[in-house]
């Protein structure tokens, strides 16, 4: 990581005529992409590390070409020249996601929906002149064989993985059938693929967007149902309908032309159908594969999504089979299975998390049982060792930046928590009243601090548990 630091550093360096005051990492999401916010005088600016060099190449091409159709993009700065690293404007901190989370469904998210639908109808139908669909990643176009992907996706990491019984052959066919009745749309203009909340930045009262790389040409409509039906915004009905209404109009004033809604919005349903089973393939590769607690702890949202909308919703070419595996999927049994137990103000468990020096010793347990976990944090570079950070500790922001980037702090925590939270929750349910949880190193201060203070906020999030945090040696930190 730091030499991908020095990198951003060289390439800022070169474009902008100054070093950076600061950078920092930014939360990784899904991708293997890697953000960092910079921070020079009183502006700040996006640098991204990515390996794809061909994913690179296609968001750069992209924003370059809708920037200069007047659309809501970012401005790319520059490039490094293996197309690893580059630099783009700061669109802002607050997401579309933010908003809703802070304001809740009021007026000033409903309306920023609405500015939203109304750029993205502008960059579907503005955009699609003159692009080159040749920089897609994948194919040019969301298609039959894009759409069976996606239903294959679902098949595969989400059906397969949890060895539902159900006939292949018949659910081959049923995605045949669904996957070429959806290919025979009117509207195909650009579509940005993954058209989400959290990849709309609002600043000043506008909308921009972000991470359309995986942008081709399909139906208008997959775009919409991406939005409208993300489980983590949890829109009303009300809203939905409206919504929907609202971009319609805004199609009908692009194109010139009124389209006919009521094969839009039957065309609509089957693609909030393919999104919805897509996203459940997502997290069954990201959460049940690879074990990443984010994509885990959303498949309980995402399928009472899912719920909702075979309950509500009719598509006449669903057959029996699909039918009856979807039913099969969205039942209360299978959705708690994947909710992890919470605690409430009668739980008996509080679980005591230490930082510690080992030059002092690892803390003595005296309850009942006695004992607990004792986590080695010696292995991580410390950086205590460097002047800069001596006399901060683990939480300091600086201190955090310096473990989550130069170190594998964050491979080392999952891996913690992977264990931490099978106790947890077999203690939940048998009504165990103490653990303790210890990390250790070499002077208590940086390291373990920052191990258990993220072990703390993760164990409150997930299991909403009574915690008692403990920086055993900090009246002996460096200061």
């Amino acid at each position: 990581m730091e030499a991908v630091i020095k990198g951003i550093d060289q390439l800022f360096l070169a474009v902008r005529q100054r070093p950076t005051d600061r950078i920092e990492k930014l939360p990784q999401s899904g991708s293997d992409r890697i953000y960092f916010r910079l921070y020079a005088g009183d502006e700040t600016f996006i640098a991204t590390y990515n390996l794809n060099q061909k994913e690179t190449h296609t968001f750069i091409e992209f924003s370059r070409h809708f920037k200069n159709a007047g659309l809501p993009v970012p401005e790319i700065l520059g490039v490094n020249a293996d197309n690893t690293i580059y630099i783009q404007e700061d669109l802002g901190t607050e997401s579309l996601l933010n908003q809703l989370e802070k304001h809740g469904h009021a007026d000033l998210p409903y309306q920023l929906f609405q500015k939203s639908l109304a750029a993205l109808a502008r960059i579907q139908i503005l955009g699609d002149k003159g692009l080159d669909y040749s920089l897609c990643l994948t194919a040019k176009e969301f298609g039959k064989q894009a759409i069976l992907s996606d239903l294959l996706y679902f098949k595969y990491y989400f059906l397969d993985t949890l060895q539902l019984p159900y006939d292949k052959q018949a659910m081959l066919d049923d995605f045949e059938a669904l996957s070429t009745y959806l290919t025979h749309t009117q509207y195909k203009y650009f579509m940005f693929r993954d058209f989400q909340s959290r990849n709309i930045i609002v600043k000043d009262g506008e909308v921009s967007f972000i991470d359309f790389q995986g942008g081709m040409k399909g139906a208008l409509q997959y775009d919409v149902a991406s939005l409208l039906w993300q489980a983590k915004a949890e829109l009303s009905e009300e809203w939905k309908n409206s919504l929907l209404e609202y971009y319609m109009d805004q199609i009908d004033l692009l194109l010139k032309e009124s389209v006919d809604r009521i094969t839009f919005v039957s065309q609509y349903n089957g693609y909030v159908l393919i999104r919805l089973l897509q996203v459940m393939g997502a997290y069954g590769f990201r959460g049940l594969f690879e074990r990443k607690a984010h994509f885990l702890a959303s498949i309980p949202l995402a399928l009472r999504n899912l719920k909702f909308f075979i309950e509500h919703k009719r598509i006449g070419i669903i057959t029996p089979e699909f039918d009856r595996v979807l039913k099969l999927v969205v039942t209360d049994e299978m959705i708690q299975r994947f909710e992890p137990p919470q605690a409430n103000e009668q739980t008996p468990l509080v679980i005591h998390i230490n930082s510690f020096s080992y030059k002092k010793g690892i803390p003595g347990d005296e309850s009942e049982n006695g004992g607990g976990f004792v986590f080695d944090m010696r292995g991580i570079l410390n950086p205590g060792r460097f002047d800069d950070y001596k006399k901060l500790s683990g939480q300091d922001k600086s201190v955090q930046d310096f473990l989550e980037q130069r170190t594998k702090m964050n491979e080392f925590l999952n891996s913690v928590w992977d264990l931490v939270d099978i106790t947890v929750e077999e203690y939940l349910k048998r009504g165990f009243d103490h653990l303790m949880i210890n990390f250790g190193c070499t002077g208590g201060q940086h390291r373990s601090v920052y191990a258990a203070e993220q072990t703390a906020r993760h164990l409150r999030n997930k299991y909403k548990v009574k915690i008692i945090l403990h920086h055993t040696n900090k009246e002996n930190w460096v200061k």
